[in-house]
């Protein structure tokens, strides 16, 4: 069999029928979740958290603490940005606007906070000893930002995942997830078209105003 093929599907080999579908399912979900994000559609949110409600139970079963934190957070957080996506202000959603320096200082301080966490966690459970554990601290950090920065509709918040996705695509596939590393690929196209979208809306909202 090809290389490629063997390299994709070995983990699997040992995974029940559950397994994988479950790993597809999030997939799937997630991976509409982000279409819906660049449509800037609230369906962005119960799709998200479908997937990142699955992936917490995945994550614990391959014991990768800090994606399964990230996923427990994302559901989380998904509910707030559900709630802030519906408000309405002056008779209107809230609109994309860019970062401020004091949205900024709040997201560095959650990248921080969250990877200095991450490395207490794994500490804790002397789980230090994949190569993965170590990026693992960094996306989480990357990732818990992008969410707070997407959940207030900053259009920052496509650049932050777009960095968070190249570093995923192959780390999901060193670790086994090869479904899930075709995600992060797809998250990464759809990142980059969804920051090009959104600047077209911030552009015309500028412009009218």
């Amino acid at each position: 069999m090809n290389p490629i093929f063997d390299f994709f599907l070995e983990p699997y080999k040992q995974a029940s029928f559950l397994d994988i579908f479950l790993e597809i399912t999030a997939v799937i979900f997630g991976i509409a979740s982000v279409y819906y994000a660049k449509k800037e559609n609230i369906l962005v949110y119960p799709t998200g958290i479908i997937s990142t409600a699955i992936y917490v139970f995945i994550c614990w079963q391959f014991t990768l603490y800090g994606d399964m934190i990230i996923n427990i957070y994302y559901t989380g957080m998904s509910f707030y940005g559900w709630y802030i996506w519906t408000r309405m202000i002056d008779d209107h959603h809230i609109p994309i606007t860019k970062c401020s320096k004091e949205d900024w200082i709040k997201t560095i301080t959650i990248f921080v906070v969250t990877a200095a966490f991450i490395i207490a966690i794994y500490k804790y459970f002397d789980r230090f000893d994949r190569i993965t554990d170590y990026f693992d601290t960094l996306t989480t950090g990357i990732f818990f930002a992008g969410m707070w920065l997407m959940a207030n509709k900053k259009i920052e918040n496509w650049i932050v995942w777009i960095v968070g996705n190249v570093i995923s695509v192959p780390l999901y596939f060193v670790k086994g997830l090869g479904f899930s590393g075709i995600q992060f690929t797809i998250f990464l196209v759809l990142a980059i078209y969804g920051y090009i979208g959104w600047k077209k809306i911030l552009d015309k909202n500028v412009a009218i105003s």
